[in-house]
């Protein structure tokens, strides 16, 4: 008896411990709905706040859609998504009571190529498929969608178009076949692309662009050169207005030009700037009040530590200083090299490296739309190598890294990184690297070059220019001086007393030609065509 009241006692607490345990997988099973519909809730709200980070469209193949990108305006379509189709027939899967329709169908759609006789005899084929026709139009996509005929049926697909072509290659860039960003703005804001709707506004100003793009196009084969580069950026927000990489490629048809033509110059390709860099010297000078005399009429000898002759620095032949004597502006004014390597040389030591790195000349650029190479710098920095980084030998750097540094030697000091989204105007924002007193010296002496020496060919009536020429002898191979390859530019700053923008024009290899009067240097090619472009654009940007 007791063994059997035993029993059932312990079947009791059996029998609790069992809806003991349903009851604490229920709550388990409560708990976890609750948070996960928390979750959905959660996701709902955040998704109603901030929309869908997924990519807008992506079709059989996996091509996601892309928004638009335009021009500053808003109205210039830089890059676009077309949708289009190809029309494609199935013999196989045509049903005999269409089989006439879709016979006249196809004879409609090509009646150059199917007469009605072989329209039917294609349509009563064995084929399993065929392309009827690829990239069909709009006309003809609606007639096969009307006829609603098996068998004879568009294939969607989605295609970018640029329908600017070269003019804007470099600066949008393209997209592979699944339609996402390889280079330029393409690539730079691809995730933007794809997961908005609203077209992504560049700063570039269509009209602007045409105009850099055509004259140095001109200037090309004007002066024979091998290539040429124009970039114009708003000196007070950064944003670039017009960036011109030649010779350029069709994004459309990116096969037919050389592969090295994608190349976009002005932030991957390193030159010695040649005499642009008198502007950091003079800068330099005035920082450590240097304003003495220096004779610069015959030939400097840079001297070692034992103080033989190192090198001699000497200027174009077609220099002549007005007298024996010249200060910092002077030798500035008239592009000296023997006053420059004189000032570099009475810095105190360290002084050049401190600056250049104080304007990023010495690094490489992460830029919002890219990065730049890495400059090239002196090994180390004796007396030789101080005096020719004076007036930009022996020092290698990228365009943008010229421009961004004028910028700040002009705009009243203030180091501005630069931007292809559009900015609204407010305080200049950046570093300060000069003080705005040292800036506005240095722009009294940009005005008096345009308006008295090398850069005469740049003024534009109606508007005061500033700017700094250059000259620069490029190396072969071996790394010697190749005195029959020249790489010519010229830096433009306007309007000088209140700068807006700042031009930089740059032509590579330049020949002697009719049109230069059979001179290689700057004031004879760079200079003029960096005037065509200002005229050009002057009633664009300040409409």
């Amino acid at each position: 008896m007791f063994e059997i009241g035993r029993d059932i006692l312990n079947h009791k607490l059996k029998d609790v411990r069992v809806k003991r345990d349903n009851s604490r997988r229920l709550l388990f099973l409560f708990n976890l709905f609750l948070f996960l519909f928390g979750l959905c809730v959660a996701r709902t709200l955040y998704l109603g706040a901030v929309g869908n980070n997924a990519p807008r469209y992506i079709n059989n193949q996996g091509v996601v859609s892309r928004a638009d990108i335009v021009d500053r305006g808003g109205k210039d379509v830089l890059a676009k998504d077309v949708v289009s189709g190809h029309i494609i027939v199935r013999p196989a899967a045509i049903q005999d009571k269409d089989k006439d329709a879709a016979a006249v169908l196809v004879h409609k759609i090509l009646p150059y190529k199917y007469s009605l006789q072989n329209a039917i005899a294609l349509i009563n084929s064995d084929r399993k498929f065929m392309y009827l026709e690829k990239n069909a139009s709009d006309d003809h996509r609606l007639m096969v969608k009307e006829a609603n005929i098996v068998g004879v049926e568009i294939e969607p697909f989605r295609t970018r178009k640029y329908p600017k072509r070269r003019l804007f290659s470099h600066v949008v860039g393209f997209v592979d076949a699944d339609n996402r960003g390889q280079q330029g703005a393409e690539a730079t804001f691809n995730d933007y692309l794809i997961e908005n709707v609203d077209p992504l506004k560049l700063s570039v100003d269509s009209r602007v662009q045409t105009v850099v793009y055509e004259q140095l196009s001109i200037a090309m084969s004007k002066y024979n050169a091998k290539g040429a580069m124009g970039l114009l950026m708003n000196s007070r927000t950064g944003e670039m207005v017009a960036m011109v990489s030649l010779p350029d490629f069709d994004p459309e048809n990116k096969n037919i030009d050389p592969e090295a033509n994608r190349t976009f110059k002005p932030m991957r390709s390193l030159y010695e700037m040649g005499s642009i860099f008198k502007i950091f010297n003079t800068a330099l000078a005035y920082e450590n009040g240097i304003n003495k005399e220096y004779l610069v009429s015959k030939p400097f000898k840079v001297p070692d530590a034992r103080g033989r002759t190192a090198a001699t620095i000497d200027d174009v032949r077609s220099f002549k200083p007005p007298h024996p004597y010249m200060k910092p502006d002077e030798i500035m004014l008239y592009s000296c090299n023997r006053g420059s390597a004189q000032i570099a040389l009475d810095l105190p030591d360290g002084k050049q490296q401190e600056f250049m790195h104080r304007l990023h000349l010495d690094e490489k650029l992460n830029l919002e739309f890219g990065t730049t190479e890495r400059t090239l710098m002196p090994m180390k920095w004796g007396p030789v190598e101080r005096a020719t980084v004076s007036f930009g030998h022996g020092i290698s750097v990228t365009p943008m890294h010229l421009l961004l540094a004028v910028n700040a030697m002009t705009n009243g000091g203030i180091y501005v990184y630069p931007t292809i989204q559009k900015r609204s105007l407010g305080v200049v924002q950046g570093e300060r690297v000069l003080s705005p007193e040292i800036s506005s010296k240095l722009r009294e002496i940009m005005f008096r070059i345009t308006e008295e020496t090398t850069a005469k060919q740049a003024r534009i009536k109606g508007i005061q220019i500033g700017g700094k020429t250059a000259t620069a002898e490029k190396r072969d191979a071996n790394g010697k001086i190749d005195r029959l390859r020249n790489l010519t530019a010229f830096a433009g700053v306007f309007p000088i007393n209140s700068p807006q923008y700042v031009l930089l024009v740059i032509l590579d290899e330049p020949k002697a030609v009719e049109a230069s009067s059979y001179q290689r240097t700057a004031a004879y090619n760079a200079v003029p065509t960096a005037g065509k472009i200002i005229d050009g654009i002057l009633p664009l940007l300040f409409e």
